[in-house]
């Protein structure tokens, strides 16, 4: 007989985690985990502590033999898993603050997974999940590697191209986001929406939008010329697209492509934001501090309810949908963040899509969505190229790739302000940025 299910959580003291608990619990029947180990580093012990002891409480609350460990030895935890899940922040939410800040200084979008933050996110985190992927190979060959963190669609394409893992998925809380959104503007429950997705990850759009089967495309587009329905995510304050925009697109957006089609007015928000409330991180540090109070109450035993304030909002329900999915060989369609092979025909079969994909127990098998129409295209072309060049630069520590990746993206208005930046993250992020450096010493 099977022994239970041992998931490893990278990052277990994130506030997320209790999002990740409860899906374990309202899915123990068909996935019966028995041992999930929550791993962090030295800097993240008290949190790991307090969210730790909420798990165990959460658990016992439910009646459920499912045993919690708390580690700072990743490979302890690695060791025979069957499903790891990376949810991590290399530099914790200060780096994220300069990766918001820094581009402002010079007129441009400070952001965590797009245009420079999202380069520096990146540069910070790929060489960590290769370490990890490392590790994965030597103590959990046969184990899926379910990659929340950001950028995702950029970390999956890196784990794809530069380590053996094969079982890689990435995950984001967008899709499911767009779904609960558009089936709360249309008043009807969640399970009975279906999306066509097609695109990249923060750059993800719906093709067709389906009720029963049948297509409200046309319904569900009306509805988001009103400027109150335009965004899913709490991170992404909706600022409404003109209607005659959003009418000739005649496809669905994600949040993120505000940070595109309305640079220059996004830009102008978060400026103007973080002067009033300071940058989203800040915001977050503040929300995180409260949560954590909340987190270490005694009589705390459920998830509560200002967590979904968080922008994952909904990630458990991604997260744990996707893993019970493959487990069971569910072959039921969700949308996620894997190797083309063929699903968009002007993307590289080799490179990372977010994409609907039937899932079963080989992972997910992507649906063919044909090319991409031709007003989104080049947008989603661009993207990926800045994402395959930004992952070779975190790769080798090359400093001129770095500032090719910068350069091509879109939100990077020139060559000499991208070195301007660039220079100036390069310095605030030193200490995680080793390859780089190293190379610089030698």
């Amino acid at each position: 007989m099977k022994k239970g299910i041992k998931i490893a959580t990278i990052g277990g003291g994130s506030s997320y985690t209790p999002e990740l608990v409860e899906g374990f619990i309202k899915r123990y029947d068909e996935f019966p985990v028995s041992e999930l180990w929550l791993v962090d580093i030295e800097a993240g012990r008290e949190k790991l502590e307090i969210v730790g002891n909420l798990a165990r409480r959460m658990v016992r609350k439910a009646g459920l033999p499912i045993e919690i460990f708390l580690t700072l030895d990743r490979r302890e935890a690695l060791k025979d898993a069957d499903f790891v899940t990376t949810q991590f922040r290399v530099g914790l939410l200060q780096a994220r603050a300069k990766d918001e800040r820094i581009p402002m200084k010079y007129g441009v979008l400070g952001q965590e997974t797009n245009g420079p933050g999202g380069l520096f996110k990146g540069l910070r985190t790929i060489p960590v999940i290769l370490e990890i992927c490392r590790d994965m190979e030597e103590l959990c060959p046969d184990a899926w590697l379910i990659n929340f963190t950001n950028p995702a669609g950029m970390v999956t394409e890196a784990v794809l191209r530069d380590s053996n893992i094969k079982k890689v998925v990435g995950l984001c809380n967008v899709p499911i986001g767009m779904e609960m959104g558009i089936a709360k503007l249309l008043d009807v429950e969640h399970s009975r929406i279906r999306i066509d997705f097609t695109g990249l990850n923060h750059m993800v759009y719906g093709l067709d939008v389906y009720v029963d089967g049948e297509s409200v495309k046309d319904k569900v587009i009306d509805l988001l010329t009103d400027p109150n329905n335009s965004s899913f995510v709490k991170n992404i304050q909706g600022l409404g697209w003109e209607p005659g925009f959003i009418k000739a697109l005649n496809i669905l957006t994600c949040p993120y492509h505000m940070y595109y089609y309305k640079t220059k007015e996004m830009i102008d928000k978060d400026v103007a934001n973080a002067e009033k409330e300071g940058t989203r991180a800040e915001v977050v540090q503040k929300l995180e501090k409260e949560l954590f109070e909340l987190y270490k109450d005694p009589n705390l035993d459920i998830k509560p309810p200002q967590l979904e304030k968080r922008g994952g909002a909904y990630y458990s329900d991604a997260a744990v949908r996707l893993i019970t999915s493959i487990y069971n060989d569910k072959r039921d369609i969700q949308p996620v963040n894997t190797r083309n092979n063929g699903a968009i025909a002007s993307i590289p079969n080799e490179s990372a899509v977010e994409v609907s994909c039937v899932i079963t127990k080989d992972g997910p098998k992507p649906i063919v969505m044909g090319d991409l129409p031709v007003p989104v295209r080049g947008l989603v072309q661009q993207i990926k190229s800045f994402e395959r060049v930004a992952a070779e630069a975190a790769v080798t520590g090359d400093y001129n790739t770095a500032l090719l990746a910068m350069t091509i993206n879109p939100l990077t208005p020139s060559d000499r302000i991208g070195r301007e930046i660039l220079d100036e993250m390069m310095e605030a992020h030193k200490e995680h940025l080793p390859q780089f450096f190293k190379k610089i010493e030698a």
